[in-house]
């Protein structure tokens, strides 16, 4: 036995559930959005900035780096780079489309 007591175990139980629900309600919202009425470039900010979220929540629980300071900060930076490029490839790409 690995020592944890029943309660510990519910308790981490209804935590995934929790982020299960988390999750399935920010995929809910992220598919509302793209129905919405909104300049696609914000409706991509928008699904990007929840698509985060839900990365981030995966790694801090489901990957258990929520215990983990240094990894969960590097990833943190990591998802921080990796939005901003997201977030300017676009931009540069609509630059280049359109005539001067």
């Amino acid at each position: 036995m690995s020592g944890h007591t029943v309660e510990e175990i519910r308790g981490e139980i209804r935590r995934y559930w929790i982020i299960g629900l988390a999750l399935f309600l920010l995929t809910a919202i992220t598919v509302t959005v793209s129905y919405l009425d909104v300049a696609p470039g914000l409706a991509v900010f928008i699904a990007l900035l929840i698509a985060c979220l839900k990365a981030g929540l995966v790694a801090a629980v489901f990957m258990h780096l929520i215990s983990e300071k240094q990894a969960i900060y590097a990833l943190l930076l990591l998802t921080a780079v990796f939005f901003a490029v997201l977030m300017i490839v676009p931009i540069g790409a609509r630059a280049s489309i359109i005539p001067h």
